[in-house]
């Protein structure tokens, strides 16, 4: 079996931490053990444990890369979407790449989202559909869940006949979309489960959907049309246009910790960052991400979450409607992180000339560095503000340290490391024009960088 996990989305009901450079399944806000890990890193470590990591690959989109490799590891195998297209492209997609490096058609392929909430006993449930698979010889093979509650935010698969002497599973009957809250429980009385998003099929079976839709199924073919495939989810273009499907239960805690009232539920602590809630407080929480304390006096029920994007406060009944108002008053994202480290946008200007002044915090992971790289447009100004590292100018290394100030001329060819501890920094832009297009990279090999000319 191989798994395609599927890193999408922003995430906005999770705004202001969540956004395009930072979605919800990288917020670092569950506790294992004494350490605080995401959603990502959480669904990783069940797949370690279960023995199923190793024959996994990430499907992801837009700047994930760097985040997925930063909180995993630097040896996990990732495809990425040329643009953002829905999940029948990205899974189209990631099938191609298993083809054409030589995966047989009859290998089980799961998908999973890797922004759910589960116990280990549900990555148990996951080999069991190769089970089903093989035993029915259906398409499509299913987990659901058995819901707790009636709910608006799942999707529902509404069990058929039981084809199993041992009630291991049954045929699908048809799939409701994301009911209102009558119409779930009408659906729960008849035995409905919630659709997490995981299922499995064989590599042949997708690849047979592409050729018959007359797209390639070889991965550089298919990835240079990427633009031109449908944005599609994989359950309107495959799952529901098949009769030969099964679904397997799961009874058991899973969530989608999509909104803030269902992700605080699964939070160790009712306070995470520099915070203050008064016993009268009761029910309430404090996510902050910023230097500055955060506070809440007398007020029960409700839910504040600040960080370098913005500041929320809402009551935790009414935290799942906060998309429409983000929409109104969401900034460009001010915080990044990559895999050397992470930077916040503290300031941006323009003056009446059309120069552009660009100030960062930034902080560079020991032990790593950015890329070897060079600008036309701008200069930099580094003030070490903690730490100590090497910095490389035009091939030549020098020692930095606290207090230091480092002055980076337009086409000087630039890079610079953290040595046994984090590195920080202040880092000041000034140019006609900041951003990546002004960016040229070299190398990210720290030892490359003087060879370069």
């Amino acid at each position: 079996m191989r798994l395609i996990l599927l890193s999408g989305g922003a995430g906005k009901r999770l705004w202001p931490l969540s956004n395009n450079n930072r979605p919800k399944q990288f917020l670092p806000v569950l506790q294992h053990g004494d350490l605080r890990e995401s959603m990502l890193q959480r669904v990783w470590r069940q797949l370690e444990e279960a023995g199923l990591a190793q024959h996994a690959i990430f499907s992801s989109s837009g700047s994930q890369k760097e985040l997925i490799l930063s909180q995993i590891s630097t040896d996990i195998e990732i495809v990425e979407e040329p643009e953002r297209r829905d999940t029948f492209p990205a899974i189209a997609l990631a099938a191609a790449h298993l083809y054409s490096q030589g995966v047989d058609k009859n290998e089980i392929i799961t998908v999973m989202p890797v922004d759910g909430y589960a116990d280990h006993s549900f990555i148990e449930h996951i080999p069991r559909l190769a089970t089903v698979l093989e035993d029915t010889g259906c398409d499509i093979a299913l987990i659901g869940v058995k819901p707790n509650q009636p709910s608006e935010k799942y999707g529902y698969i509404v069990p058929g006949k039981n084809s199993a002497s041992d009630h291991s599973y049954h045929e699908v009957e048809c799939f409701t979309e994301k009911p209102d809250l009558m119409e779930a429980a009408q659906l729960i009385e008849k035995g409905a489960l919630w659709n997490c998003g995981v299922f499995a099929f064989h590599l042949g079976y997708i690849i047979e959907i592409l050729r018959k839709k007359g797209l390639p199924y070889h991965y550089q073919q298919l990835r240079d049309m990427y633009s031109t495939l449908p944005k599609s989810s994989f359950d309107i273009e495959v799952v529901e246009k098949t009769d030969k499907r099964a679904v397997i239960t799961y009874n058991g805690t899973w969530k989608d910790l999509g909104t803030w009232d269902t992700l605080t539920e699964e939070m160790a602590s009712n306070i995470i960052g520099k915070g203050h809630l008064c016993k009268n407080s009761t029910d309430s929480h404090i996510i902050n991400e910023l230097d500055l304390p955060v506070s809440v006096w007398k007020v029960p029920n409700i839910i504040v979450v600040s960080g370098p994007d913005g500041i929320l406060v809402t009551d935790r009944n009414e935290a799942t409607g906060i998309k429409h108002m983000v929409q109104q008053v969401e900034i460009p994202p001010r915080y990044d992180e990559r895999l050397w480290g992470k930077q916040t946008i503290l300031m941006h200007k323009v003056d009446p000339e059309g120069i552009e002044t660009l100030t960062k915090r930034v902080i560079i992971s020991a032990g790593r560095n950015i890329s070897y790289q060079e600008h036309h447009l701008r200069k930099e100004v580094w003030t070490i503000v903690s730490g100590s590292g090497e910095v490389c100018l035009d091939g030549k290394f020098s020692p930095i340290h606290a207090g230091d100030t480092i002055i980076v001329e337009i086409g000087v060819r630039h890079a610079i490391r953290a040595l046994k501890t984090d590195l920080e920094l202040i880092e000041v832009q000034v140019g006609k024009e900041i951003g990546e297009m002004d960016t040229i990279r070299f190398t990210h090999d720290w030892d490359l960088a003087p060879s370069i000319q």
